[in-house]
């Protein structure tokens, strides 16, 4: 008896990630759940370097002064709740020293800009189109970092809005690095603060929006996250407590997925190394001390140091 609808997937022709790849993501926390198992894996790989973004034209502006170093200013700043923020990005950067906080920021701006030009795959994973518009600068905001409701007005991105968006990221950055390649994903987790409905509508202007600029031939694909989540994990055993965040078993599949249409296949064996030893360092022996676990040890930092004269970058703290 089959009891689930199965999307089926074509393992990706050209461009595929592997250990000589370097992967940038921007976008909600499924970009960090999926963004994780890269680190895990030992793949070349930055997250979101300006936190957790859930709209396209957070992504636009971030991106835009990365690429043209717009660097933060005092009068970007705001002081709310004995802390400051910044409007652009997530509430990770806010601190009570205004200094540290301009730091980070442009600090980030050039570590993004850098990673721009050499990545070989960004991903952009949008979470919602509902956004807040900050009334005293007119600007729409990435974060409103709890400042008064009284100080913005919701609205919802158009998909026009949004097309526009991911296609001025697509033409900035393809500015300075034409052969980078983009893979968008919707995410899965359901906005319900906005309601069941609008969280439809929100979600359905982001898929159309993508659907607009995918392109295969020039380098420009989406990756079905959304769909296998909905389609084929249609059970509330695959999301956490919340019921609406996908659960670790949902993400382990879903990577899997990933996994199998976008790695190569050296990638994917280059993979098993790095999850055997990965299960090899959590061993926690009986005793430390005993020659069968210094022989462990032994045998576990040769196959470490095969690895890293394959694969240089790769580090295990």
């Amino acid at each position: 008896m089959n009891l689930q609808t199965k999307i089926t997937l074509q393992k990706q022709a050209y461009n595929h990630i592997d250990y000589n790849s370097n992967v940038l993501l921007f976008g909600s926390c499924f970009s960090e759940n999926i963004g994780n198992k890269f680190n895990y894996f030992k793949f070349q790989s930055n997250i979101n370097p300006f936190g957790i973004l859930f709209h396209p034209l957070a992504i636009e502006t971030l991106i835009t002064r990365a690429i043209n170093k717009t660097y933060y200013a005092e009068d970007d700043l705001f002081f709310q709740n004995e802390q400051w923020c910044c409007l652009d990005v997530h509430s990770k950067f806010n601190t009570t020293s205004k200094t540290e906080l301009l730091k980070a920021l442009n600090s980030q701006i050039d570590k993004t800009y850098d990673a721009l030009h050499k990545t070989t795959h960004i991903f952009v994973t949008l979470g919602t189109s509902w956004v807040y518009r900050h009334i005293a600068t007119d600007a729409i905001v990435a974060n409103c970092h709890k400042l008064p409701q009284k100080q913005f007005l919701k609205e919802l991105l158009s998909v026009e809005d949004s097309t526009a968006a991911l296609e001025a990221i697509i033409t900035l950055v393809r500015g300075i690095n034409a052969d980078v390649n983009f893979v968008f994903t919707l995410s899965p987790v359901r906005h319900i603060k906005d309601g069941f409905v609008d969280n439809a509508r929100s979600k359905a202007h982001l898929l159309t929006a993508i659907h607009h600029v995918v392109d295969i031939r020039n380098g420009l694909y989406y990756f079905p996250s959304y769909e296998i989540m909905m389609d084929e994990l249609r059970d509330y055993r695959f999301y956490n407590e919340d019921m609406l965040h996908p659960s670790p078993t949902a993400i382990d599949y879903i990577w899997n997925k990933f996994e199998a249409t976008w790695l190569s296949e050296d990638a994917q064996k280059t993979l098993q190394t790095v999850t055997s030893i990965q299960s090899k360092k959590a061993h926690r022996p009986f005793n430390s001390d005993s020659k069968a676990h210094q022989d462990f040890l032994n045998k576990l930092n040769l196959e470490i140091k095969d690895l890293k004269l394959r694969h240089p970058h790769i580090c295990f703290s």
